[in-house]
């Protein structure tokens, strides 16, 4: 068994199929944000020809630089097997240092925060278009609904649907071009605004003009989902498809931006930025195709998010928990809990903020933090992969310079509301830290010894037949990952607690592999018939289903004559020697007999309240319930106090 999906993945494979797909299910958030990026520019401030010349000009550079320059044409190298993401980049460099890691939670878990805010204000910015028809009519009912619905079908996957997504977003992208063109008839001159000077100006001119960048950063706030979904449909057809977004893109902004001119002077309660470019008769289509384009930005996000839960549980920085696969779709996953959480914090978030106005001051302050993080961890890879050292320096710096410079003109938001994400982020990390940390605990008191001294034991144990037989094949998983070692404890369960005797003994050791698909494996025969060591090797995203995983092992190995299985039961309908496969499981909890600081005693009461509230280890591990064997062992960190005890006599 070795096989690596990612093998037949060749991000650079160009096909029409490919762009139409990416156009679908990865744009969504960066093609909708027509809908709320001016909006937020302007806020309640005046119209004036500074205000939107130095938006649309440092609109245009944001998606240049950040969008076009860093995801498209750099980070998007970065392709780990043809998969991205933050964590697919930390897997590739982290063998370049332990201080790694941190950019990746911090950055994972950011990303994960804004999503909370993403759908909600997405749906909310389209639905409100009614609003130019009946200022009276109730929004939040019908985004609520929306969202409800969207999240249910998250069960079923969009394996059904998805080919819907491409041709609906080519109508959208088609449809904000025609806008932005038709009212930039006659208003031609706003394309002066390409000029980097008028941003320039905004910014040091204009009063408060640092504080404007916050709504302008909203045109990218995408770009790390792209990158995120850049397994989905391959790099070379994402940048393909990038030349039509980002025209359809700016004639839009440039349209709203000579629409805003007419109203100089006035306040957005007269025209909405969007909407105000639509002519009336056409208002409800409009909003329709607008309210489809969210629902797949939505969408979009989440089968991002989910994939950011899955390769953090993966890579051991997140609590176990259920993954499913609804369809056949390359790379995409379902977390049930994630989606219920998800579901409730983002209907939380449109009862919270009501408007698409107060989201967007809450909105993209996370996300820098995030884009941020990528750029430490992109300069690391260029670094690590002999690119040249000045031009990684200068890529830092730029990129550095603009995520700071967006990260300060965010600040503004914290007091309304981007203290909520801020405050989910920390959350999200403190969980990764403490899940991190406990496993580490774990692994450096757990005592290996020699497997090789026990084998003559075990053999004695293997053919006494005085002792009941506790299984024909018993399996032990084991962070031991060679086959001379295995751990104490492991020992312990099957010679001292109650011998358990079986025919063969399995020690298996699982590897997370940096790449996302591998599947292979090594075996050791350590004693012929007697006791064998597997080592898996599984890719970040493949799922441990071990049950299957091992006998098909044991199918190969008794195929190839390195195991002789003799069992007198014969299944005379399939030709198979029978014999049960039992599981132990060791669990560990924390013991009475231990000496820890304050700090480390309550991380690892902590993280162990999390291992009780995440996906039981047979769950986690793809076993079946009923041929496991769950054993509770003490766990005893640190030294223990050396207690003289002295014995008193009666008398």
């Amino acid at each position: 068994m070795n096989s690596d999906k990612s093998a037949h993945h060749n991000p650079d494979q160009f096909k029409w199929g490919g762009v139409l797909l990416a156009l679908g299910i990865v744009f969504g958030d960066l093609g909708t944000s027509p809908l709320y990026t001016f909006k937020a520019i302007i806020g309640e401030r005046a119209i004036s020809e500074t205000l939107v010349l130095g938006g649309v000009s440092a609109v245009f550079w944001t998606l240049f630089f950040q969008t076009t320059l860093k995801y498209v044409f750099i980070t998007m190298r970065a392709d780990n097997n043809g998969e991205g993401g933050i964590f697919s980049l930390y897997a590739l460099i982290r063998r370049y240092g332990k201080w790694v890691l941190w950019p990746a939670i911090i950055g994972g878990s950011f990303m994960i925060a804004d999503s909370l805010i993403t759908p909600p204000i997405s749906v909310t910015s389209a639905m409100e278009g009614l609003l130019v028809l009946n200022p009276d009519i109730p929004i939040m009912p019908f985004t609520i609904i929306i969202l409800i619905v969207l999240f249910l079908f998250q069960q079923s996957g969009t394996n059904r649907i998805g080919v819907f997504f491409g041709p609906a977003m080519v109508i959208w992208f088609s449809m904000i071009a025609i806008l932005g063109i038709t009212n930039l008839a006659g208003n031609f001159y706003v394309l002066k605004a390409i000029n980097p000077m008028y941003a320039y100006r905004l910014v040091v001119e204009y009063p408060g003009g640092l504080w404007v960048l916050g709504g302008v950063f909203l045109c990218t706030t995408g770009a790390e989902a792209l990158y995120a979904d850049m397994g989905h449909v391959g790099r070379r057809n994402i940048q393909v498809a990038w030349g039509f977004i980002k025209v359809s893109l700016l004639l839009c902004y440039f349209g709203e931006a000579a629409l805003l001119l007419k109203y100089n002077g006035q306040h957005l309660d007269v025209v909405d930025a969007f909407y105000g470019l639509v002519p009336k008769k056409l208002l409800i289509p409009v909003i329709a195709i607008a309210t489809a384009a969210t629902i797949i930005a939505s969408q979009a996000l989440l089968s991002g998010t989910f994939t950011l839960f899955n390769e953090a549980i993966r890579l051991n920085v997140w609590p176990r928990l259920r993954i499913e696969f609804p369809s056949d779709m390359r790379g995409q996953v379902y977390v049930p809990t994630v989606n219920w959480l998800l579901m409730i914090s983002c209907i939380a978030m449109v009862v919270h903020f009501k408007k698409s106005s107060n989201m967007e001051a809450a909105f993209g302050l996370s996300v820098t933090l995030t884009m941020l993080m990528t750029t430490i961890l992109l300069t690391v890879y260029l670094y690590t992969h002999r690119v040249p050292k000045l031009v990684v320096l200068l890529l830092f710096l730029l990129f550095g310079w603009i995520e700071i410079t967006f990260l300060v003109a965010n600040l503004d938001k914290f007091a309304h509301g981007g203290w909520i994400t801020l405050l989910i982020g920390l959350l999200l990390i403190s969980i990764m830290y403490i899940w991190h940390a406990g496993r580490h605990f774990k692994a450096r008191y757990r005592t290996l010894i020699s497997l090789r001294k026990y084998i003559p034991v075990l053999k004695k144990l293997s053919n006494d037949n005085d002792i009941p037989k506790y299984a024909t094949h018993l399996v032990y998983l084991t962070m031991a990952d060679t086959p001379d070692s295995v751990e104490e404890r492991v020992i312990d369960s099957i010679l001292h607690h109650q011998p358990k005797r079986a025919d063969l003994y399995w020690f298996i050791h699982v590897d997370v592999d940096d790449k996302p698909y591998t599947a292979s494996y090594i075996s050791h025969v350590i004693e012929k018939e007697e006791i064998i060591h597997i080592r898996f090797k599984l890719g970040f995203r493949v799922m441990p289903r071990i049950n299957i995983l091992f006998k098909k092992v044991v199918g190969e190995m008794k195929k190839s004559g390195e195991i002789n299985i003799q069992n007198k039961y014969f299944d005379p309908e399939t030709g198979n020697l029978l014999g049960d496969f039992r599981f132990v499981i060791l669990k560990s909890f924390l013991s009475v007999e231990n000496n820890l600081s304050l700090w480390d005693n309550i991380v690892m009461r902590l993280h162990f309240l999390l291992d009780n509230l995440s996906l039981p280890d047979d769950k986690a591990y793809g076993l079946d319930n009923n041929n496991v064997v769950i054993e509770r062992t003490p766990l005893i960190l640190g030294k223990t106090e050396n207690i003289t005890l002295r014995r008193e006599f009666e008398g």
